[in-house]
């Protein structure tokens, strides 16, 4: 699909205010708050995953721009699975499109594989 001239793709769109929540979130948890770094992170992605999730939700319901669903799925991926699934529940949303659901149930199943793995070893 051709985009129109002067106007940001919603991959780079929606990535971009992504990316900007969470690095702020996460250095808001981490220096003001006194989070771990990682704990800052997670609930940073899980803040911003639950918000475009239900962003979309009413993007859907009024024709308007649409969260792509790569950025859906590199949020979950990047430690934004639980609030992903929390929001699929609490929106009703993407919860009958069979391919996301494999995608996102890939995402989760393999991350409790490496956090098993992780837990193990440690």
């Amino acid at each position: 699909m051709a985009r129109k001239a002067g106007r940001l793709s919603p991959h780079v769109l929606f990535g971009a205010i992504a990316a900007a929540v969470t690095a702020s979130l996460t250095l808001a948890g981490a220096w003001r708050v006194g989070l771990g770094w990682l704990w800052a992170w997670l609930i940073a992605v899980n803040v911003c995953t639950f918000a475009y999730y239900g962003y979309d939700k009413q993007a859907a319901r009024r024709g308007r721009l649409r969260v792509p669903e790569r950025l859906l799925h590199l949020l979950a991926v990047l430690g934004g699975t639980p609030a992903a699934w929390l929001a699929q529940r609490t929106f009703r949303h993407k919860t009958i499109k069979g391919r996301f659901r494999l995608a996102f149930w890939a995402i989760a199943i393999l991350q409790a594989i490496g956090i098993g793995l992780w837990v193990y070893r440690t």
